[in-house]
């Protein structure tokens, strides 16, 4: 007997993108204030095409937070471990930071953990640990840096790495904070090597 495996319709438009327009949704407008005709009609897809590769809005909102965090949100933290240099690599830290919270692709200001996600974390389950997760992770990331630098010897033995990776996890909010209230990029670049400084003193 001859059984005919069914193949399912491929996808027509690009998983990604799809969702990075739906990213930009939820930080304009909120978890609450998207609609599924705003999502669809940003994402050029269909609803039953969404619900097929994302699954429902909650579902979908996840996803983008994923997303944001695996790629824009990362991006200060591999130019921080990529450059040997701490203090080249604070400042390259600190200005991707500045450039992503001033110029993002999507025209939005700050930060889409900061700016959107918070303020969901009430309304859609499991996005508090994902948030805590995200911040846990690049907490101990920021903290290895240092501790690479303590191992080196270029910064003392008892130099507190934890306590500095969460100053410096706390400057970057408060600098997409800045950005969010309409900060100027030129203004926050100007604080930068006070803070470098401030983040290496013994």
């Amino acid at each position: 007997m001859n059984v005919t495996k069914r193949i399912g319709r491929p996808r027509t438009f690009d998983y990604d993108t799809a969702l990075t327009n739906a990213m930009t949704v939820f930080w304009e407008k909120g978890y609450d204030g998207a609609s599924m005709r705003d999502l669809t009609a940003a994402m050029g897809i269909t609803g039953p095409s969404l619900y097929a590769a994302y699954g429902d809005k909650s579902e979908l909102y996840l996803k983008t937070v994923d997303h944001y965090s695996a790629s824009d949100a990362c991006t200060p933290l591999v130019v921080l471990e990529s450059e040997e240099d701490i203090e080249k690599a604070l400042q390259a830290f600190l200005c991707e930071v500045i450039d992503s919270a001033t110029g993002h692709k999507s025209g939005e200001k700050g930060c889409y953990i900061t700016s959107s996600a918070i303020a969901s974390t009430g309304q859609v389950d499991g996005l508090e640990e994902r948030v805590r997760s995200i911040i846990g992770e690049a907490e101990n990331r920021l903290t290895a840096r240092f501790q690479k630098e303590i191992d080196k010897g270029t910064l003392p033995a008892d130099f507190p790495a934890r306590a500095r990776a969460s100053m410096l996890f706390d400057l970057r909010q408060g600098y997409m904070f800045r950005a969010r209230a309409g900060g100027l990029k030129e203004e926050m670049l100007k604080d930068v090597p006070d803070r470098i400084r401030l983040l290496l003193s013994k």
